[in-house]
C-alpha cells in the first residue's frame, strides 16, 4: 500500500494508477483519505458491489453495541 499527497498524485497520476494495479494507493488530502484499488475491466458495477455471503451474514453496528453492552455488564457483575 502506498500513501501519497493529493499534489503528488495529481503530478504523477499515471504512475499511481499503474501502481494501483498491484497494491492499493491511498491519496491523502488534509484529514481525508481516498483509496484507488485495482481496476477490474469488463465488469458491470452492480455485479461488483452486490452484497456477498459474508456481508449478508454480518451483524449491524447496533447488534455489535448490544453484545458489547452485555459483555460489559457481565464483566462488572463478576467483579
Amino acid at each position: 500500500m502506498t500513501i501519497v499527497s493529493i499534489e503528488e498524485f495529481i503530478t504523477h497520476q499515471e504512475k499511481y494508477f499503474d501502481m494501483a494495479l498491484e497494491d492499493p494507493v491511498i491519496i491523502k488530502r488534509g484529514e481525508q483519505m481516498f483509496i484507488i484499488q485495482k481496476y477490474i475491466p469488463n465488469h458491470d458495477p452492480d455485479e461488483i458491489f452486490e452484497p456477498d455471503d459474508d456481508l449478508c451474514s454480518s451483524i449491524t453496528a447496533d447488534e455489535l453495541l448490544e453484545g458489547i453492552d452485555e459483555d460489559i455488564d457481565t464483566f462488572f457483575a463478576s467483579k
